[in-house]
């Protein structure tokens, strides 16, 4: 392991969807262990900095504004990652966008992806090689960064959610989540299979459904539909915090392969994550000790479509979502 001590300020780059920066939060934890008296900055897109409210290791949370002259601020992004002079960043993304920041930061040492296209600029980079299969999960791909600090090839996010996010939604009753939305159709268990889960569980037991405010129509179609008389819509009304506290005691968490999944993760509540057009072998599976996949029993050869999901099937048949809710009702404590 090379001399660490010369990092004493860190920026860790990560711009893209909330799930992704969760992961990222073992970079965090990692970096704290070995280099605990070192600051740690965070660059990330408007609308994410919530996650790391109160958060015990961040000093600084840098914020890209990409609803709206983006690339004005980008530039205000970079003017002020420059000004803090930091001895190293840590760029999570593949993109020529946060790879010029992180050309431009003036930081002694930078490390990135070797398929980023500005990689020639970092003074280190490793392999992603998301490809293949193998199954290499993205917390472990996110560590190979920092080896050359840490040796460390796995360590497990961490979100804090705080004693009042925690009294916020506090429920005394026996209760489960479900997450149905997602950001792309053939990522997202079809409404009708999460009604038919909503409608076999039992009248003893609550489910809250979960999500932000774009998810809200949904939800309350579900909750409109549903037989199950003890259903409580809380998409758009809670924070990102507040949602993983209530993920925390719940008796299972049902999501999408997305941002859910990735806060139960982050906080070792129980999941079940429901995986349709894309598979577990692409490395974003649930960390949790209580924690579960289900996806088709059925042998497609156009399973995965692609690395990420899609408006529509592009078979038009959508096959991949057959799935049995018994598959989900078992997952249930019995």
């Amino acid at each position: 392991m090379s001399d660490t001590s010369c990092f004493r300020k860190i920026l860790i780059i990560q711009t893209a969807f909330i799930g992704d920066v969760v992961l990222a939060t073992a970079l965090v934890e990692e970096l704290h262990r070995v280099l605990p008296s070192a600051r740690i900055d965070f660059l990330l897109r408007k609308g994410n900095e919530a996650i790391f409210d109160n958060h015990p290791f961040m000093r600084k949370i840098l914020v890209w504004d990409k609803s709206k002259h983006k690339y004005w601020h980008l530039v205000q992004i970079i003017k002020t990652v420059r000004m803090e002079e930091y001895d190293l960043v840590i760029n999570l993304q593949r993109f020529f966008s946060t790879g010029l920041v992180a050309a431009f930061s003036g930081a002694k040492k930078s490390v990135c992806y070797d398929q980023n296209p500005l990689s020639r600029f970092a003074t280190d980079t490793v392999p992603h090689a998301t490809g293949g299969f193998k199954g290499e999960h993205e917390v472990s791909r996110i560590m190979r960064l920092v080896h050359f600090i840490t040796q460390s090839k796995f360590s497990r996010p961490e979100i804090y959610p705080t004693k009042k996010d925690f009294e916020q939604v506090k429920f005394n009753k026996i209760y489960l989540t479900i997450s149905p939305a997602s950001v792309w159709f053939t990522k997202q268990l079809p409404k009708e299979k999460w009604l038919e889960l909503m409608d076999r569980v039992g009248e003893d037991t609550t489910i809250f459904l979960l999500g932000g405010k774009g998810d809200r129509e949904l939800c309350d179609w579900l909750k409109d539909k549903t037989k199950h008389g003890n259903t409580i819509v809380k998409a758009g009304e809670l924070s990102f915090l507040e949602s993983a506290a209530l993920m925390k005691h719940a008796v299972m968490n049902f999501t999408n392969d997305s941002a859910p999944l990735h806060f139960a993760s982050a906080t070792n509540a129980p999941v079940t994550a429901v995986f349709c057009s894309t598979v577990p072998a692409f490395g974003f599976t649930p960390l949790s000790d209580n924690s579960h996949i289900v996806e088709t029993r059925l042998k497609l050869d156009c399973r995965p479509c692609g690395l990420h999901g899609k408006k529509a099937c592009p078979k038009g048949h959508f096959n991949c979502a057959a799935i049995l809710i018994e598959q989900l009702l078992e997952k249930l404590p019995q």
